[in-house]
């Protein structure tokens, strides 16, 4: 399984017992969807290595306490923890609407309401305060803020994101 194909579930934060369980912190606004996993893929040196799960309950709001099939000793425990956890792109939840996983949408065509076509989203940049779409236009780099008052309509059939962007913004890049 390659990282490409899989989604960032969460990172294993510390030891629960002394059998091995581990608490992972779960990025994630629905913990309750990963409750009641099979399996899923620790990042250990930057391989993905899946682990079977014997039983797991949410502890808290977003803290899932695993039991790991072969993670008996408090030592197997100690080496995953801070790995970060991965399932595959198909146990996402499917959005409706104008909701959207920020992988779903590279590629997709950028239509300004006012300005016309935009460009390509190559990547989306979520380091900053507020995610920003980053689009190609024919070799100029546009950053546009992912503001819901912004964003009027995806649509994935023609691969299309719609927006409306302030008066100005658009015009800092291609003067």
């Amino acid at each position: 399984m390659k990282k490409e194909d899989c989604f960032y579930l969460g990172k294993i934060v510390s030891k629960y017992s002394f059998k091995g369980e581990l608490l992972i912190k779960l990025d994630t606004d629905e913990p309750e969807l990963y409750e009641n996993l099979d399996a899923m893929f620790i990042d250990l040196r930057n391989n993905l290595v899946p682990f079977f799960i014997e039983s797991s309950q949410l502890h808290k709001s977003d803290l899932l306490r695993v039991r790991f099939e072969d993670v008996d000793t408090e030592a197997d425990a100690d080496a995953l923890i801070k790995c970060d956890v991965y399932l595959p792109l198909e146990f996402l939840p499917k959005l409706e609407g104008d909701k959207f996983y920020f992988h779903e949408v590279i590629g997709f065509k950028v239509e300004d309401i006012n300005h016309g076509t935009v460009g390509t989203i190559v990547s989306i940049n979520d380091s900053t305060a507020q995610a920003l779409f980053e689009i190609d236009r024919e070799g100029i780099e546009i950053l546009i803020p992912m503001n819901d008052e912004f964003i009027h309509k995806i649509d994935r059939a023609n691969k299309t994101v719609f927006v409306e962007t302030p008066e100005g913004l658009i015009e800092l890049y291609i003067q």
